[in-house]
């Protein structure tokens, strides 16, 4: 090397230079690409992209590789600097040159490769994809030599080698990655794929109907009171008792009722025979609501009664209030009602059916109320009060203020809340 021409040095170091700032950007690509878009790509039948996927499924080869050119071309661009230094005859030469050479391949070959990879990753790393396999090829013997003793080295320290498969998402992780997904997906699509991910966490006592709050049928009341309640129902399925809801006899259809009083054969007797061919099914309390979406299809139900430890009824979950999850509230002008149980009375200021559960009023509303405690605003409200309060009594509920104005057995129905 002493005696080359140093027009040859010269072409050599720019030569190395740029050998060392494509291991550095290329080494940043590789490690920055997303692997699941490369995934994608090669499923779809790309065969640079299948080769990439392949070559990311074993880092060891390619990073080893990266590794022995960069440290090589690093250490023959030192010496070839030093040569042409001495060769100037300047006295200060050797540490200008060390100086320039520096600069040079801080900013170069290792700080703008790697920014513009990062930038790029996809584009880098596929057009280097063949290169990498021709090069982990050729080195394949040198590659397993220093692999193993590596290896050992780790395991001296008490590192053993795993298995590969850290790239696997949980279920946190996909969440974050669809929330940053930005203008790829759209928000609502969003929304719905953040809460199919947050069912898991969800149970039936977040969403079901308060047992305060459940309509239902009682044998027992008068028949003429049992008929206008027929008549003025807005569900299509009720449940029906006898004296208490914990004495289910049980669904009744509406349809079915409406062909008996067509034919005019509609009585007490006929009335209790159609609600009992129907058995109630019951929901254990905390079910999932992953695992109740199941039962419900599985069974072919659409309504259960959510029971506690003791098997009395604490509330109804219908297979719509899951789905809501899901899409949000069924409604024909999405743009003009927020909620069911949320009415606005004038900007900022809500009517809101305190039976209804936190964590749809936090949804619908963007607030922030404590999901920790009670599933409901009532459970709420009667939980930071320590009492049951007489209309119009007025608190702040963390930065809520809030104002009671309907009573009824014993329960909150119905409160003003405005932002504090």
């Amino acid at each position: 090397m002493d005696t080359a021409p140093t027009a040859l040095l010269v072409i050599a170091l720019v030569a190395l230079l740029v050998v060392i700032a494509f291991s550095s950007g290329t080494e940043v690509a590789m490690l920055s690409v997303n692997r699941y878009r490369v995934k994608h790509r090669a499923a779809a039948g790309q065969r640079t992209a299948r080769a990439l996927d392949a070559l990311l499924a074993k880092p060891d080869d390619w990073l080893g590789v990266n590794l022995v050119i960069l440290a090589a071309a690093s250490v023959f661009a030192s010496q070839i600097a030093t040569i042409l230094a001495q060769r100037s005859g300047y006295e200060l030469a050797l540490p200008v040159a060390g100086a320039l050479l520096t600069v040079v391949m801080i900013v170069f070959c290792e700080l703008a490769p790697k920014i513009f990879a990062a930038l790029h990753a996809e584009r880098v790393a596929l057009s280097s994809t063949y290169i990498y396999r021709a090069l982990v090829a050729i080195a394949r013997p040198a590659l397993w030599l220093a692999n193993q003793l590596a290896y050992g080295l780790l395991r001296v320290f008490g590192v053993a080698r795993s298995a590969r498969g850290g790239h696997t998402l949980s279920a946190d992780e996909l969440r974050t990655v669809v929330s940053e997904t930005g203008t790829v997906i759209p928000q609502r699509h969003r929304q719905m794929l953040l809460s199919i991910l947050d069912l898991e966490r969800v149970t039936v006592n977040d969403i079901m109907v308060p047992r305060q709050d459940i309509a239902g049928i009682d044998l027992d009341d008068d028949w003429d009171d049992i008929l206008e309640q027929i008549r003025q129902t807005p569900h299509t399925r009720l449940p029906v008792y006898r004296g208490e809801l914990d004495e289910l006899v049980g669904l009744l259809h509406m349809k079915r009722v409406a062909q008996e009083l067509a034919r005019g054969t509609l009585t007490r007797e006929k009335f209790a025979e159609l609600a009992s061919g129907r058995e109630p099914y019951y929901v254990p309390e905390g079910t999932p609501l992953t695992v109740q979406l199941s039962q419900f299809q599985r069974t072919r139900r659409r309504i259960g009664f959510v029971v506690d430890e003791y098997g009395d009824i604490e509330g109804l979950v219908t297979l719509e209030d899951i789905l809501e999850e899901i899409v949000g509230e069924f409604t024909n002008d999405t743009a003009t009602i927020i909620h069911k149980d949320v009415h606005v009375e004038s900007p900022g200021v809500y009517i809101v059916n305190a039976g209804a559960t936190i964590r749809a009023l936090n949804r619908a509303l963007g607030w922030q109320l404590p999901t920790d405690g009670p599933k409901t605003l009532n459970g709420l409200l009667l939980e930071r009060l320590e009492t049951i309060p007489d209309a119009g009594t007025a608190l702040v509920l963390d930065r809520y203020r809030v104002e009671v104005l309907q009573i009824q057995d014993n329960a909150i129905r119905t409160v003003r809340m405005r932002e504090s």
